[in-house]
């Protein structure tokens, strides 16, 4: 099995793996490892619960310290926007992230190495495998080479974060609760739609599907917020 060398990455971005390992599980899909029973292969999702919770530290402080006329609801609105699945596809293609991805050979041919779920997973998991190695300074110097600068130059991702916009009509409807189901998951697991609905209290407001989690909910975040529109018309129009 031919490998992708790292060493270019690596160099560019001036990361120094100890274990450069950790760097090609975080590229690992699970559909290869699948393919590939053994105990030498592990995906990259445990490397990307780590790598998420480490980006919301990283740009809850980038933003902090850059964006000090910004309030704590405009700071968490503008963190929200960055750490998004769509801004994780965004960084992830500035990276060309998709090219070292180990892929098993279904998600290969249908597509994988530019499918938004795999690449948003794949740039968390990098944070992750950068942080075990090498610390959360690392990671910070890393995110201020591929992420920090455009923010910086106020050229902010163009992107939609509709469950933040839902929650933000929902809390100001006397604090009002969302939540989010999955439920169901279909088609084989290297091209699974999943399906969320979203509930305001327990009234369900919208369902949406996706090819991960994260897109599901979003998509159910949107069509619960084009619900509320289309009823605020139709109150309107009765008036």
């Amino acid at each position: 099995m031919k490998r992708i060398s790292l060493k270019k990455f690596c160099s560019k971005y001036d990361l120094e793996f100890s274990n450069i390992e950790l760097l090609r599980t975080a590229l690992t899909h699970s559909s290869f490892v699948n393919e590939h029973r053994s105990d030498e292969y592990q995906d990259n999702e445990r490397l990307e619960f780590l790598g998420d919770a480490v980006l919301q530290l990283a740009m809850s402080e980038f933003i902090y310290k850059n964006f000090a006329n910004y309030n704590e609801g405009e700071m968490t609105k503008l963190r929200a926007q960055h750490v998004c699945e769509p801004a994780l596809v965004t960084y992830a293609n500035r990276l060309n992230l998709g090219k070292y991805l180990r892929l098993g050979k279904g998600e290969e041919t249908s597509g994988g190495r530019s499918r938004p779920a795999i690449l948003a997973d794949a740039f968390e998991a990098v944070l992750g495998a950068i942080f075990l190695d090498q610390g959360y300074q690392a990671v910070y110097k890393f995110l201020d080479q591929v992420v920090f600068p455009y923010l910086k130059d106020g050229n902010f991702v163009n992107v939609i974060d509709y469950k933040s916009k839902l929650q933000e009509l929902v809390q100001a409807d006397n604090n009002r609760s969302i939540r989010y189901e999955i439920v169901d998951a279909i088609g084989p697991a290297h091209q699974r739609t999943f399906v969320s609905e979203v509930y305001m209290d327990n009234i369900k407001m919208g369902v949406g599907s996706g090819h991960s989690k994260k897109e599901a909910e979003q998509n159910a975040a949107k069509a619960a917020l084009e619900k509320m529109a289309y009823d605020k018309t139709l109150k309107d129009e009765d008036l």
